[in-house]
């Protein structure tokens, strides 16, 4: 049986690790609020205890544990990347990449269309599910490495597929940037399946880190460059840029953890795809 308590913490960790690069970006041009910044914690919480609920972990192990990180940081971000696009009503013209979905760079304002496009991502989304879970059972001995690139990597082309859309009708495209997530994720991938011989949860697990490797990086190896939404948009709360900082150091010690918890993982109990 899942252990609430672990579950909950993991929750806490992944959604605090996503609300601090979030806030460190984003708070200079739209000020800080507690609420906003609360918004990814609670949710990866509630993701965490639902999760806990329905995955096959024993996050008595840190390899578990470290898994259970990435399965909560991808559900997370789906949640809340799709409520931004397709639910959430909100004047655009703040941003200079829209958030909600649209085409060719314009925000679709027709709830009708943007929820039917909503429902067919769902629908798609668990067809994929459906399929790898379907392969996995049905070719239990299939190679790691052809099961690494195909299913493990999916999460990756998701994400660069879905940033393509969003984002190169008004920056253009670039290769770099549409390949990035992919290899990132595969790279992730390989790691967790040391840690699983699940291939949903290496998917899941390797997409989960990759937005938060990905992220890391945009945000604080170019912290003076403002994320592609806010591109070309004044600094409305300059004092925010020191004390950001703050934010900043909790970053790296939840780093740390995540860090501790993978070398413990592959030092601890485990079961992998790849032995």
């Amino acid at each position: 049986m899942n252990s609430t308590v672990p579950a909950i913490l993991i929750g806490l960790l992944a959604g605090t690790h996503t609300s601090s690069w979030g806030m460190y970006k984003d708070a200079p041009h739209e000020g800080f609020t507690l609420p906003k910044y609360s918004r990814s914690i609670i949710v990866a919480a509630l993701a965490a205890f639902i999760l806990s609920r329905i995955v096959d972990l024993n996050l008595g192990w840190a390899s578990h544990l470290s898994l259970f990180f990435g399965l909560v940081y991808a559900a997370e971000r789906l949640t809340l990347e799709l409520w931004k696009s397709f639910l959430r009503e909100e004047d655009q013209s703040k941003y200079f990449i829209p958030m909600q979905f649209g085409v060719l760079g314009k925000p679709i304002k027709s709830r009708a269309v943007r929820w039917s496009v909503l429902a067919a991502i769902l629908v798609l989304l668990v067809v994929l599910l459906y399929l790898a879970n379907w392969l996995m059972k049905t070719y239990p001995d299939a190679n790691p490495w052809l099961v690494l690139i195909t299913v493990g990597s999916i999460g990756g082309w998701l994400t660069a597929f879905g940033g393509a859309w969003k984002d190169a009708p008004v920056e253009g495209f670039e290769t770099f940037k549409f390949f990035r997530s992919p290899m990132v994720a595969l790279t992730w991938a390989v790691i967790m399946s040391f840690f699983t011989t699940n291939w949903i949860y290496i998917a899941v697990a390797g997409a989960g880190y990759s937005v938060a490797s990905i992220e890391t990086y945009k945000t604080f190896f170019f912290p003076n460059k403002p994320r592609g939404k806010f591109a070309g948009k004044p600094i409305l709360f300059p004092k925010i840029l020191e004390q950001r900082r703050i934010v900043a150091v909790l970053y790296a010690c939840i780093w740390v953890v995540i860090i501790a918890l993978l070398v413990l993982g592959f030092t601890g109990p485990r079961e992998g795809l790849l032995p």
